[in-house]
């Protein structure tokens, strides 16, 4: 099932006594355990809430605890989380999983325990035995990372949700930022709901100076400040990646890998490349093809071969040893901007 066909269950309070949550989306799991919890325990002690490391703990023992009837009444909800034995190569561990034991409960589940089977893992094997019975006699929930091209409706709804507007031009930058990390997409539009309060607008000025920065898009605010000739706006993004602890080598590579993107989609755009094909060609993510579409049409051919040419140069001369690589960057940027 999908996580919203979960969800909607979970909230209807139709809950059943075994999930499995699959997938690298974070926000998914976290949102359907916190539903998942409301429904069973009910606000009741967290007596009856036990927690395992299937990495530490032989799943034996989960069922164990799941048929052994709640102390304080009520129902019991167990979290299982990192069950690696559903991966295709699991994990070596000093003792061996009983999952035959997994398999006679799964048939035969108590009515008082709900377990909830958490694998943080981009897909499981669904040739194991123990896979397939767990698809037959539970709730699975496949939790993976949304497409970029769904990730501004994500936006909009968690922003209204908060009860916050995000003006138009704030989305590039959010997308740049976020990716399609929705648990990190949530943590940064609290932050900005904090700051701009019920029923404020998020303007480009306040996130750029609230959301947490990233590398690539750090680079792309360091191509932006080229494009318009600002040196102070280019030293002072670099100042502040310098206090990240970021090196000038390595921002040399992420210029240069924006620079010989921008100037790969000219090309292919010169061809009549649709984005989608470009994308293909060149194997970097949709956004990324996205914002060189937007930024080549600043630049000439030739001053893109200009400009890759003045990063390989000042990144040979850094690495020989012929400039101090503060000052070698600060001059590259000071020539870029020219």
């Amino acid at each position: 099932m999908t996580y919203a066909e979960v969800l909607k269950q979970v909230k209807q309070k139709q809950i059943a006594p075994v999930y499995l949550l699959y997938g690298t989306e974070s926000y998914f799991i976290q949102n359907i355990i916190k539903h998942v919890e409301e429904a069973v325990l009910e606000g009741e002690t967290d007596e009856n809430l036990s927690v395992y490391d299937l990495a530490m703990t032989p799943v034996q023992e989960v069922i164990t605890d799941a048929e052994t009837y709640p102390f304080f009444g009520g129902k019991k909800l167990i979290y299982a989380n990192n069950p690696s034995f559903l991966k295709a190569k699991p994990d070596k561990l000093s003792f061996e999983h009983d999952l035959e034991t997994v398999i006679q409960y799964l048939k035969q589940p108590v009515d008082y325990t709900v377990i909830v089977f958490t694998a943080p893992y981009e897909k499981i094997d669904e040739r194991k035995k123990i896979s397939k019975i767990l698809k037959q006699h539970s709730v699975v929930a496949e939790c993976n990372p949304i497409k970029g091209y769904e990730l501004k409706n994500w936006i909009t709804n968690l922003a209204g949700s908060m009860q916050i507007t995000i003006e138009d031009d704030v989305y590039d930058m959010l997308e740049s930022e976020l990716s399609t990390n929705l648990h990190q997409v949530k943590n940064e539009l609290t932050k900005l709901a904090l700051y701009v309060g019920k029923n404020g607008v998020v303007t480009k000025e306040i996130a750029e100076s609230l959301v947490s920065h990233t590398e690539t898009n750090s680079s792309l605010r360091l191509v932006d400040a080229v494009i318009d000739h600002d040196l102070h706006k280019a030293i002072s993004i670099y100042k502040d990646l310098e206090k990240m602890k970021e090196e000038p080598i390595g921002l040399i590579a992420l210029l240069a890998f924006q620079f010989r993107t921008i100037l790969r989609v000219k090309l292919l755009n010169q061809k009549g490349y649709s984005q989608s094909r470009m994308q293909k060609q060149i194997g970097a993510h949709p956004y990324v093809i996205k914002m060189a579409s937007q930024r080549e049409r600043q630049f000439p051919t030739g001053r893109l071969e200009t400009i890759i040419d003045k990063l390989t140069r000042t990144d040979t001369a850094i690495k020989q040893g012929k400039m101090e690589k503060e000052l070698a960057f600060e001059l590259l940027l000071h020539e870029l901007t020219k």
